[in-house]
């Protein structure tokens, strides 16, 4: 294991005579969704002058945003360069796509199967593409808010494609919270996903449950409970989603769902979600080697 990473290490500091590049504007054609979709694309330095492949992170953004706000808001560029250039994580390649405002989700009209898409034609393209290392251990997905509910929920529903899976102040909410939520906000949040309820319709549908991240965790099968690692951050100061995120933690806890949670002062803020991830990008890392 220490050689391995000592290897890492050397590579990198040679590889820093380059530089790493970002692509903000990259599409891929999709037969899914009958479009083509942005994604960004982090290359470490040392990609374009080696043959080696490399494990790749997906790094997903929250609601409002788009492919560029982890690389425009959240300094991601200079943040895994950092990393990278000081030993603590291996070279890496990071998908960042665009999302639009789909929580990730098949949406439950089953007009915008944004899931299906991910993985079965935006994954598959980016392995075909760039020299990645197809393995599970070496594919991991990270994402904040509405992202970081999008990475729980393909590392609950594909725990074959995923070693790894860390979750900024994740867009987790319980039952009662979303009962409770006013119409329009939840329509905000929800439409893309969830189609035009009414005010007086019952939001905690089977669809909602399958989707659900507290509710998978309630359901997942004892065999599936090491299949991916977990990491949970959370500000304390996170009026939107603390609770949710607290009672994910406490909920894995009870059931023996291995994962590390952390509560950081903070809020719902991109000064919290920079500042959380170098921890997050070496806790994944560990999966890489």
């Amino acid at each position: 294991m220490r050689f391995l990473w000592l290897i890492c290490l050397l590579f990198s500091l040679s590889a820093f005579a380059q530089e790493s590049k970002v692509f903000d504007d990259l599409t891929v054609k999709s037969a899914i969704l009958k479009k083509d979709k942005k994604f960004a694309l982090y290359l470490p330095p040392g990609y374009e002058n080696s043959q080696r492949s490399y494990p790749v992170l997906y790094l997903l953004h929250g609601g409002g945003d788009d492919q560029t706000a982890w690389l425009q808001s959240g300094n991601m560029q200079n943040i895994v360069d950092r990393e990278i250039r000081e030993g603590r994580i291996p070279p890496m390649i990071v998908v960042m796509p665009d999302a639009e405002m789909t929580f990730y989700l098949n949406s439950a009209a089953g007009k915008y199967q944004f899931e299906d898409f991910f993985i079965k034609e935006l994954i598959p393209h980016i392995e075909k593409t760039y020299r990645c290392r197809a393995e599970k251990r070496f594919r991991a997905v990270a994402g904040l808010s509405m992202g970081g509910f999008g990475s729980l929920l393909y590392a609950m529903h594909h725990p074959d494609l995923f070693g790894s899976c860390a979750a900024f102040s994740a867009g987790v909410r319980t039952d009662q919270q979303i009962r409770e939520m006013p119409h329009q906000e939840y329509l905000r949040r929800y439409r893309t996903a969830m189609g035009e309820l009414k005010e007086t319709d019952n939001r905690i549908t089977d669809f909602w449950n399958q989707n659900s991240i507290l509710y998978l965790i309630q359901k997942m099968p004892e065999a599936q409970k090491k299949a991916v690692r977990f990491y949970l951050d959370c500000g304390d100061d996170d009026q939107l989603l603390y609770k949710g995120n607290a009672e994910m933690h406490t909920l894995m806890r009870d059931l023996n769902i291995p994962h590390e949670y952390r509560v950081r002062n903070g809020g719902h803020t991109w000064e919290y979600w920079r500042s959380g991830l170098p921890d997050a990008l070496q806790f994944i890392s560990q999966s890489f080697l």
